[in-house]
């Protein structure tokens, strides 16, 4: 599963979602394969377009998945792609990784 780290993006919700859909979502709309994309953290604010992009993609993306995460640790993404491996029916998730390696759906 690849990995696509968002980098850079505003702190506001506006602003940043149309700088992920201007800067980030066409490299991700070419890529093939399953795919783990990992915002940075950010308020819950910005939890519904994350989920929206995410799901689109996923739709898109179909037989292939992709689920998002959003963490800036490598402990946590290594955990994520753990549990994908181990969920292979997993896509369209957005997921809030409160502390390494620890995953809490976002509700």
């Amino acid at each position: 599963m690849q990995v696509v780290r968002i980098e850079a993006l505003p702190a506001d919700p506006l602003g940043a979602a149309a700088a992920f859909h201007a800067h980030w979502l066409p490299s991700l709309r070419a890529n093939a394969g399953d795919l783990l994309i990992a915002f940075p953290p950010a308020g819950h604010m910005h939890r519904m377009w994350r989920v929206a992009a995410t799901q689109e993609l996923a739709r898109e993306s179909a037989p292939d998945r992709v689920n998002s995460v959003a963490t800036t640790h490598d402990e946590g993404i290594a955990a994520a792609l753990a549990l994908l491996d181990d969920c292979q029916g997993i896509t369209g998730q957005y997921l809030v990784l409160d502390q390494p390696a620890v995953l809490l759906p976002q509700q």
